[in-house]
C-alpha cells in the first residue's frame, strides 16, 4: 500500500509548563517536553520516540550538530505518533537554547546546546467525516470504525486499506493494490475525509515453484513437500501452508516463499528461499524424584538422511535409578519419518522399539515393530493410523508368559496451544484407539485420553490456571496375557504427585497388578514473580483405579497437592515441585520432590 500523504503543519512556538524533564548525562543536556492537556500514556509515547531524549552511544558526547539532526528528525517522528492517536492537526515547537530547531541550518550549527525544550499543542482530537472506499470484494469486512464520525487515527486508515486489500487477494486477486488515495483535514471541524480507490488487479493462477537455498535438499522432494498448487488459482493461505510445510519438516532453519510478477498476465511463479539446518542434532536431559529415582534420557537425529528431509532418531532411557519402588527401566527405540507421502500432508513413520522394565509388580521385555501413516487434517488436528507386530516376555503375580500380538493403532491429536511448553492459552487433547490380537488368544482395546487446557488472568497473563484430565480403558483380551504396563496404575510424576509411584493399582485374579480403568485430574495455578525468570506453582492431583473396563468393578483413589517453582529458561521452565499425600494413612506425613525440565503438563 502507498504511503498515506503527510499532514504536517509548521512547527509554530507554544508556551506551557514542562509535563517531563529529562536529563542526557553524557551530553549534560537539560530536556523538557512540555504537552499540555495530553495524557501520560500519550506524553510518554513522545517521549520513547523523541531521539533527543536517547542517551548518546557509550564513550560517546552529543556535538551541536548531532543534536540539531536530531531536533529536526523529531518533527516527524512526534508528529507521526501524534497522527496515530488521531490529532491532525498539531503544533509543535522544538528550540534549542531559545532558537526554534527548524530555522537552524544543519550546515551552521552551534558547537554546543545546553537546553532542549520540547512544546506540543496536539489540537482537538479528529474523527472521519467522508470515509470511502472501493470497489470492495462482497466478502470484504472493514474496520468497525471506519465511518463517518467515529475517531480517526492512521493505524485505523492502514487497517482499512490492508481489509480491502486482502479481501481481494483472499479471492485470487495476488496484486490488488492502492491505486490512489485523497485524505483532507478539515481543521475547524476537526474532521478528516478520506477516499482511498482500489485497484483489485487480475485473478492470480499459481505457476511453478522455483526454489533457491538448498544445498541437499533434492529439488523434486521440496516440490513434493512444498505442495504448492501449480495451476490453480493463488489463495494466501495455500502459500502460506506450502511454507509451514517446508518449515515443520525441521530441514531448514529458514524458509520463505516469495510470489513473483506475474508473466503472461495472470501467471505468477513462486520463488522458495530456504537456509538448511544442520544435518544432526544431539540432546540429553534428566529428571529426578524422590520415590522414582534418576531418570536420563538422549537422542541423536539426522534431519535429512536421504536428501528429502526423512528424520532418522535415536532415542535412549534409562529410568528408576536408585528408585525407592522399583528396578531399573530401560528403551531404545529408533524412528524413520518421511513427509509428503501420498499427498503433501501425510507422513510416513516406522518406529522400531526395545525395552526391558523391572517394577514393582512386574517383569517386562519386548520388542515392537510398527508403521504408520500421520495426516495433517488442519492447523489444529493431526490424526494417525498404522499397524504394529509385538513380542512381550514377562512375569507378574498370576505368572510368566510371552506372547506376540497385532495392534492397529488409531489416534488423533488436537494441539492450540501457544507454547507447548510452557502455555498460557488454548488446549490440547490427544485420543488413542489400539485394538489388539493376540497370536493363539484373546483381542481386545486399549483407549487413553489426554485432555489439558490453559487460561490467563492479569496483565501478560502472569497467572494462569491449568488443568489436566486423564481417562483411559481396556477393554477385552485374557488378563493373563495382557501385558502388565499395558494396564494402568496411578502415583508419580506422571499421574498423582505426592502418592508413590505406581502405588495404586488394582487386584487382578487374586493377584497385585493395574486396573482396566483409570481417571486422572490435576490443576494448577502458576504465577510469575515479578520481572524475573521465575514463577511459583500451587498444584493439586487426584487418581481413581477400577479393576474393569469403563470403570466398573472395585475402584479406589488417591490424592496428591504440593507447591513448586519454575524457573524460565529458551529450552523450557525448570520445574521443582514438593508434593505431599492428601488421602491415606500417610497424608501430610510424607513429601515427595520432583526435578525436571518443562512443565508438568
Amino acid at each position: 500500500m502507498s504511503a498515506l500523504p503527510r499532514l504536517i503543519r509548521t512547527a509554530l512556538p507554544a508556551t506551557a509548563l514542562a509535563a517531563l524533564v529529562a536529563l542526557g548525562p553524557a551530553a549534560a543536556q537539560e530536556v523538557t517536553l512540555s504537552v499540555p492537556g495530553a495524557s501520560d500514556d500519550l506524553v510518554e509515547r513522545l517521549r520513547l520516540n523523541a531521539l533527543l531524549f536517547r542517551d548518546p552511544e557509550e564513550g560517546t558526547t552529543r556535538t551541536g550538530s548531532d543534536i540539531v539532526a536530531a531536533a529536526r528528525a523529531d518533527y516527524g517522528r512526534l508528529i507521526g505518533v501524534l497522527y496515530e492517536e488521531g490529532f491532525f492537526a498539531p503544533v509543535i515547537a522544538i528550540r534549542l537554547d531559545g532558537r526554534e530547531a527548524s530555522a537552524i541550518s544543519p550546515f551552521s550549527a552551534p558547537a554546543d546546546v545546553r537546553r532542549v525544550e520540547i512544546v506540543v499543542d496536539t489540537g482537538a482530537p479528529f474523527r472521519l467525516g467522508r470515509a470511502e472506499i472501493g470497489p470492495l470484494d462482497p466478502n470484504t469486512a472493514l474496520p468497525d470504525g471506519f465511518r463517518p464520525g467515529e475517531p480517526a487515527s492512521t493505524p485505523l486508515l492502514r487497517d482499512t486499506a490492508e481489509a480491502a486489500l486482502d479481501g481481494w487477494r483472499a479471492r485470487g486477486h495476488a496484486v490488488a493494490d492502492i491505486a490512489g488515495q485523497q485524505i483532507t483535514a478539515r481543521h475547524p471541524e476537526a474532521l478528516l475525509d478520506v477516499a482511498i480507490r482500489v485497484d483489485p488487479g487480475p485473478v492470480i493462477t499459481f505457476g511453478a515453484l522455483l526454489p533457491e537455498g538448498h544445498e541437499r535438499m533434492r529439488v523434486a522432494r521440496i516440490l513434493e513437500i512444498a505442495g504448492l498448487p501449480t495451476g490453480e488459482v493463488y489463495s494466501p493461505e495455500a502459500l502460506q501452508r506450502a511454507e509451514d510445510r517446508l518449515r515443520e519438516t525441521g530441514a531448514f532453519s529458514a524458509v520463505s516463499l516469495q510470489l513473483g510478477d506475474p508473466r503472461a498476465g495472470d501467471i505468477a511463479d513462486v520463488t522458495a528461499v530456504v537456509d538448511e539446518a544442520p544435518l544432526r542434532r544431539l540432546g540429553f536431559g534428566a529428571e529426578v524424584a524422590t520415590d522414582e529415582g534418576l531418570r536420563l534420557t538422549a537422542y541423536w537425529l539426522h534431519r535429512n538422511l536421504l536428501g528429502g528431509a526423512e528424520r532418522l532418531r535415536f532415542d535412549a532411557e534409562v529410568s528408576g535409578i536408585r528408585s525407592l519402588d522399583s528396578g531399573l527401566t530401560a528403551e531404545l527405540r529408533t524412528r524413520f519419518e518421511r513427509p509428503a507421502t501420498f499427498t503433501p500432508d501425510t507422513t510416513f513413520a516406522l518406529e522400531l522399539a526395545l525395552g526391558y522394565a523391572d517394577e514393582r509388580l512386574f517383569v517386562i521385555q519386548g520388542a515392537e515393530l510398527e508403521a504408520s501413516l500421520l495426516h495433517r487434517l488442519s492447523d489444529t488436528v493431526t490424526i494417525r493410523g498404522g499397524i504394529g507386530l509385538a513380542y512381550f516376555d514377562f512375569e507378574w503375580g498370576g505368572g510368566a508368559y510371552d506372547l506376540t500380538r497385532v495392534t492397529l493403532p488409531l489416534g488423533a491429536t488436537y494441539e492450540n496451544r501457544d507454547n507447548p511448553l510452557d502455555a498460557r492459552a488454548g488446549a490440547y487433547a490427544d485420543i488413542s484407539l489400539t485394538p489388539f490380537q493376540v497370536l493363539d488368544d484373546g483381542a481386545g482395546i486399549r483407549m487413553t485420553l489426554d485432555g489439558r487446557a490453559y487460561w490467563g488472568f492479569g496483565e501478560d497473563d502472569r497467572t494462569r490456571v491449568a488443568a489436566r484430565l486423564q481417562l483411559g480403558t481396556l477393554e477385552g483380551g485374557n488378563i493373563a496375557t495382557i501385558p502388565p504396563d499395558d494396564l494402568f496404575y496411578s502415583g508419580g510424576a506422571g499421574t498423582v504427585r505426592g502418592q508413590s509411584y505406581q502405588s495404586l493399582g488394582a487386584e487382578q485374579g487374586g493377584f497385585a497388578a493395574g486396573g482396566r480403568s483409570f481417571a486422572g485430574l490435576s490443576g494448577e495455578v502458576r504465577h510469575d514473580i515479578g520481572d524475573t525468570a521465575f514463577g511459583i506453582v500451587g498444584f493439586a492431583d487426584a487418581g481413581v483405579i477400577s479393576r474393569d473396563a469403563w470403570g466398573e468393578g472395585p475402584s479406589d483413589w488417591h490424592a496428591g497437592a504440593g507447591i513448586g517453582v519454575r524457573y524460565d529458561t529458551p529450552f523450557g521452565p525448570i520445574r521443582v515441585d514438593l508434593a505431599t499425600p492428601v488421602t491415606g494413612d500417610q497424608a501430610g506425613r510424607e513429601a515427595y520432590l520432583y526435578i525436571g525440565i518443562g512443565q508438568a503438563f
